[in-house]
């Protein structure tokens, strides 16, 4: 049967919004009988927290829309914006109604086509007079809730917005540009922003309830997604969205952002190309994966990579890639797949290269020993501050694999398989820049021995508020240099901040 013919026909009775002098009894919309993601969980749904009491029902608040009560109309007599979201979920349900089984609407010219139609006819139903601009904004809204992810929908648009968190139904911030701020944008309540999180996860076949209340996931783009719901969240469903931009970055665009330098980039290229192990370093949201995406992209289109990832965000370039992704246990606790066992799994695959997201826990020791016993070439980002504390980070993650080893000997591992830290922060105004790359030359005695090769200056703040600094190198030549000269890199002096005239670059 034909989306139209689902959609086809009058309205019946109980699809009319009613009017205050109606008797009768409004039946419930599908949203009430197919119940909220906490009902499902055998969880109560919480008691609302607005600080005004509301009608009862979500039929009532409409039917008050219809005769602009006072609680509907600003002072200037203007509907709130919060009835405009009332009316327009009331939409959504008789939409959804008359679907029957099917729930979900995919966007198609001809569902855009009777998505107007039906709009038209339940507005004219709801007896509410809008302005011209508000009924197309409640259009909008009906749009995004049928087809995208409800009131965060424009954000998620929005390529200057980089980060989207809600914190309840009622408190929505943004990260644009660096900064933090609250945003206009308000949910209808609790159940309504459950109904967003389980729009995001069905597809993804993972679940979120009462005996599980949090979930990792990522949309369609590759936005990676963290959600959690009472018990555990006090203020009701909370929601937090790292977008990556939907053009693919560079490393000429991080040239271009001031991330680093071109003689930065020339370096890290080399190093990749000459099968280094790398770690890139950073705290949360300083664009750790950015980095590590930029980087992998310079592995050589003939090897074979595989990618390791939580949940996954690397789009690499290259043709002969294999992406792994980690699985959450089943409802019965059973199935789960960590990171640790792709690794493990990784190496019977012929990797040329393996790329993990983040290394977070006992995976680092395999990753280690993958380094140590011919894996070289390998990619991964964890969280440090510094690259000194990048060292002692992967010690400790190391022991959370179990494996009772002296200190002394999981640091002469690391010591032995990472080449190179780059540390990538995010400076006080926003801007996210690599602060170090740091040559790992070895052990003298317990002291894992660290050379900065290049460094992050900082040279003070404008009027505005801008920190200005300032990368250069330190002066020192790595000692992998004939490790880069045997896959054919003749860097330059200059690179290294030696003034060397009459020297070619390559």
């Amino acid at each position: 049967m034909s989306l139209l013919k689902r959609l086809g026909g009058t309205p019946q009775p109980n699809e009319v919004a009613p009017s205050n002098n109606s008797a009768a009894t409004p039946s419930p919309s599908p949203a009430e009988t197919r119940g909220s993601l906490l009902s499902n969980s055998g969880m109560a749904a919480p008691p609302p927290v607005e600080p005004t009491s509301r009608p009862s029902s979500l039929e009532q608040r409409v039917s008050g829309l219809s005769s602009t009560s006072s609680s509907a109309v600003t002072s200037d007599g203007a509907i709130t914006q919060q009835r405009i979201l009332e009316l327009s979920l009331w939409i959504v349900d008789r939409i959804l109604g008359s679907l029957g089984n099917q729930t979900e609407l995919k966007r198609t010219p001809e569902s855009e086509r009777l998505l107007q139609e039906r709009f038209t006819n339940y507005y004219r139903q709801s007896g509410v007079n809008l302005s011209d601009s508000q009924v197309k904004q409640l259009y909008e809204m009906v749009n995004d809730e049928l087809f995208g992810f409800g009131p965060i929908e424009p954000l998620l648009r929005d390529d200057s917005i980089t980060e989207v968190m809600v914190n309840g139904p009622y408190s929505v911030y943004v990260e644009q540009r660096g900064k933090l701020s609250l945003t206009p944008i308000r949910f209808a309540n609790d159940d309504h922003v459950l109904k967003v999180i389980d729009r995001i996860i069905r597809p993804l076949g993972r679940r979120i309830d009462r005996k599980w209340p949090m979930v990792d996931a990522r949309l369609p783009d590759g936005s990676r997604v963290n959600a959690i719901i009472p018990p555990c969240a006090i203020d009701g469903p909370s929601i937090t969205i790292r977008k990556f931009s939907k053009k693919k970055l560079t490393v000429d665009d991080l040239i271009k952002f001031g991330s680093l330098t071109p003689e930065m980039a020339e370096f890290l290229r080399a190093c990749v190309v000459s099968r280094l192990n790398i770690v890139v370093s950073g705290g949360t949201g300083s664009g750790k994966t950015t980095l590590l995406n930029v980087l992998s992209n310079f592995v050589p289109e003939d090897e074979r990579i595989v990618t390791i990832e939580d949940s996954a965000e690397l789009k690499l370039s290259q043709d002969h890639v294999v992406r792994l992704e980690a699985k959450p246990a089943e409802v019965d606790g059973t199935g789960r797949v960590a990171i640790r066992d792709l690794v493990i799994n990784s190496l019977r695959m012929r990797p040329e290269r393996v790329v993990i997201g983040e290394c977070r826990g006992g995976e680092t020791m395999d990753m280690l020993q993958a380094m140590n016993t011919g894996h070289d070439g390998s990619l991964t980002t964890l969280h440090a501050n510094t690259p000194r504390d990048a060292i002692a980070r992967m010690e400790t993650m190391a022991l959370m694999a179990g494996m009772d080893m002296p200190v002394h000997v999981i640091r002469e591992q690391v010591a032995s398989a990472i080449d190179l830290i780059v540390q990538q922060t995010r400076l006080d105004d926003g801007q996210r820049k690599v602060s170090y790359i740091t040559e790992v030359q070895g052990m003298e005695g317990d002291v894992v021995v660290l050379q900065d090769i290049f460094v992050l200056d900082i040279k003070g703040k404008t009027p505005e508020g801008k920190i200005i600094s300032e990368l250069r190198p330190t002066g020192t030549r790595p000692r992998f240099t004939s490790r880069l000269e045997a896959h054919g890199f003749k860097l330059p002096p200059s690179i290294f901040g030696a003034v060397s005239p009459g020297n070619n670059r390559w």
